[in-house]
């Protein structure tokens, strides 16, 4: 089976756009993507995978990768005829198209792929408009099993009076930060995980977004500050939840002989895919590894590496609580013990493994169809040494993990991926 390359990639900086379109938001994606190979044009992309989950809201439930880019292809801009597979799986649909891309040149049927994510959320006015802030909240049940809310909401009512908090599903209330308000009062109680812990990896990645000029929120917090924000679902405040926004994100991927093509200054900033895994989750007790834990070790035999060579990750901290859990899931640091881990400072600039140094979610944002390829961007961007202030020195080995939807306590699809420096 072939290697396959990383030659570009890219994302857009994540904000609320009121005035962009879908496809607004695909060309300047798209045009960015595309800039990063330093070839000025590229004819060769054999498959594209797009990546997006609420354009049904905004008028376009079908053929959403082919009505974002037909204006490209009328123009010259995107290759004629290329195929085109939509994909949508809550928070991870970009690291899916990605992982798709990748299967494409590592079984033969591309030299060249695409990925590609691209999410609208914000609605002008939501913030004064019931209508269009209802259309934006009940978007979120796209993630969840809409057959049989009931046995969700008792597994969470359950969750809630053994963790000693509540399940709020009162109207402003998302399903996700309540899921995650759970999950994280579930871990204080079982090891002793503190609040504070969880605003300290908060305002860790508060800290490293002021260097990301693509962050949506860029000034730095102290963790009293994240602490003392308005509460969301204890114990989570809002510094500690991702932000509603909008953006794209891509990369470019190919094998080794087309790779051997391209002019050297393409070469010397391409990226191997070491590794892409994928797992489903499942109504887990409350003592079982969650579904990150699976699809980590298959990457990890994958790539023939451990977690202890991981020199940089990003992790889908949705809530900032996400990053105290998945160190341990990633194998990081024993099972129980991310709090202490990620308050002593190991996953800060100075620390053992460096987590989210684009800012992560809760400071980057979270436009959920583009958010796993902005990861494999800020991943991309370590491994070349072009991270700026954020950058991890002599960064080798990163790993990427994306979990969308949910289903009880863990989410509904998880992907891990591992790139290296050659």
């Amino acid at each position: 089976m072939n290697d396959v390359w990383v030659i570009a990639a890219f994302s857009t900086a994540f904000s609320r756009r009121p005035d962009d379109s879908i496809k607004d938001l695909a060309r300047e994606t798209y045009a960015g993507v595309l800039a990063d190979t330093t070839l000025g044009d590229l004819k060769d992309i054999g498959t594209a995978w797009f990546g997006n989950c609420l354009m049904h809201t905004w008028g376009q439930p079908g053929i959403r990768g082919q009505v974002a880019f037909i204006d490209l292809v009328d123009e010259g801009l995107f290759p004629e005829r290329v195929p085109i597979t939509n994909v949508e799986g809550a928070c991870a649909t970009a690291s899916m198209a990605f992982h798709g891309a990748v299967k494409d040149v590592r079984c033969g049927d591309a030299d060249v792929s695409l990925a590609i994510g691209i999410e609208k959320i914000y609605r002008p006015g939501a913030d004064k408009d019931p209508e269009a802030r209802r259309i934006m909240f009940d978007s979120y049940y796209a993630g969840v099993d809409n057959s049989d809310l009931p046995r969700l909401f008792d597994e969470y009512e359950r969750a809630a009076t053994f963790a000693g908090c509540s399940f709020d599903r009162a109207e402003g209330h998302t399903i996700f930060m309540e899921t995650y308000g759970i999950q994280a009062a579930l871990h204080m109680k079982q090891y002793g995980t503190t609040q504070r812990q969880i605003a300290a990896a908060a305002a860790k990645s508060h800290n490293y977004a002021v260097h990301n000029p693509k962050a949506q929120y860029r000034f730095p917090m102290s963790v009293d500050e994240v602490l003392a924000d308005r509460p969301i679902s204890y114990p989570l405040t809002r510094a500690m939840c991702a932000p509603i926004g909008d953006g794209g994100a891509a990369a470019i991927v190919c094998s080794t002989d087309y790779l051997k093509s391209l002019p050297e200054s393409v070469r010397a900033r391409a990226v191997r895919v070491a590794a892409t895994a994928l797992s489903g989750g499942k109504y887990r007790s409350y003592e079982e590894k969650s579904l990150s834990h699976h699809a980590a070790r298959m990457a990890y035999q994958r790539a023939g590496i451990a977690p202890h060579d991981v020199d940089v990750a990003e992790v889908h901290d949705a809530t900032a609580f996400c990053e105290i859990y998945q160190v341990e899931m990633l194998g990081f640091t024993p099972e129980g013990t991310g709090g202490p881990f990620v308050e002593a400072g190991e996953t800060g600039p100075d620390g053992s493994i460096p987590i989210n140094t684009s800012g992560g979610l809760v400071s980057k944002g979270h436009p959920v169809g583009a958010t796993g390829l902005s990861m494999i961007y800020e991943l991309v961007t370590q491994l070349r040494g072009e991270a700026g202030e954020r950058q991890v020195q002599d960064a080798r080995v990163a790993l990427a993990e994306n979990g969308g939807g949910v289903i009880g306590l863990e989410e509904a699809a998880c992907a891990v991926t591992i790139l290296e420096r050659p």
